[in-house]
């Protein structure tokens, strides 16, 4: 796969979600599919009810469509090309079924947490054993060196660890205009540089695609948003980016290159346990981009400095790994 090939994966993926958008969003509008924002949120956040939600569509169409005509056209459809299909799919529906709930049933809640779980858990058990019907590494490489850890049998518990983790790390992250779709573009097209390094054409192909969609979709996710994602996309976008790392044999690596993820997660985890454990809270409010929030950052501020750190976590992970 060559400079020019990924030039055109990405911007073919791109055009699809530039083109989609203004054909989606207003269909969204017109059957409602308003975002309902939760009353104990950021108070700027109430100007924002009533915009389309499950937008998280548009992308989604791009990047299968994007994958399946480029993986056909290079003869590299393949069986991990496949799962990550199926993963990307799978969770989307999971988010889709989530929103639903939530928008048009008007069930604020929408899926609970275990429906979710468990959704989430069959998607990567079929995801693990199609990977098995050929050769499949089931060790865990430890970033910048030789060496990995052998899990055998364990790892379709990490696998579901990680696929479900990371689903809920983007979920969380998806609170302010463009901050997943940009932060997560970096992330993808940083494992596709790392895919094409090991020749791994099929897997570039679609991360590529993913990062050529959600270039795309930011272009109407931006602040002031004219369109959410939704639990569709960030579901879909977090198990997707957690299976790349797998298939590309850098598991932890995504620890560095999806590190906006990790401390949006963390702040939450850290939230809890300090309210549960002293009856105080570290941070004004969490997920972390809300207390900065509350600190007086304005939204743009914020997902442009996440954006920053994601980028360079982005650069020195190429850096190490490729250059």
């Amino acid at each position: 796969m060559t400079l020019s090939t990924t030039i055109i994966t990405i911007s073919f993926s791109f055009l699809l979600s530039v083109i989609l958008a203004p054909i989606v969003i207003p269909y969204l509008r017109r059957m409602k599919f308003g975002q309902s924002i939760r009353e104990e949120g950021p108070e700027s956040h109430q100007k924002k009810a009533g915009t389309p939600t499950m937008g998280g569509i548009i992308f989604l169409i791009s990047i299968i469509v994007s994958t399946l005509v480029i993986s056909f056209y290079f003869d590299k459809l393949t069986t991990q090309t496949i799962v990550l299909l199926i993963i990307l799919v799978g969770f989307g529906l999971i988010g889709f079924l989530d929103d639903f709930i939530k928008v048009v049933l008007k069930r604020n809640l929408g899926l609970t947490s275990i429906q979710k779980l468990i959704g989430q858990i069959i998607v990567s058990v079929i995801a693990y054993f199609l990977l098995k019907l050929g050769p499949f590494d089931t060790t865990v490489g430890i970033p910048f060196t030789e060496l990995d850890i052998p899990l055998g049998q364990l790892y379709v518990a990490f696998l579901i660890f990680w696929l479900v983790g990371f689903s809920n790390a983007v979920n969380l992250s998806d609170g302010l205009d463009g901050l997943v779709s940009g932060t997560a573009s970096v992330s993808f097209a940083t494992f596709g540089v790392l895919a094409l390094a090991y020749e791994q054409t099929d897997i570039a192909i679609f991360a590529f695609s993913v990062s050529g969609a959600l270039l795309g979709f930011l272009l109407f996710n931006k602040n002031p948003a004219k369109v959410f994602m939704g639990d569709t996309g960030s579901l879909a976008l977090g198990g997707a980016l957690a299976m790349v790392s797998i298939l590309v044999k850098q598991e932890l690596l995504l620890l560095l290159v999806g590190i906006i993820f990790v401390i949006e997660t963390l702040s939450v985890i850290l939230q809890v346990i300090s309210f549960k454990t002293t009856g105080k809270r570290i941070f004004k409010m969490s997920p972390i981009h809300h207390h900065f929030e509350l600190s007086g950052w304005t939204e743009t501020k914020i997902v442009t400095v996440f954006w920053a750190i994601g980028f360079i976590a982005a650069m020195i992970v190429v850096i190490l790994e490729v250059l």
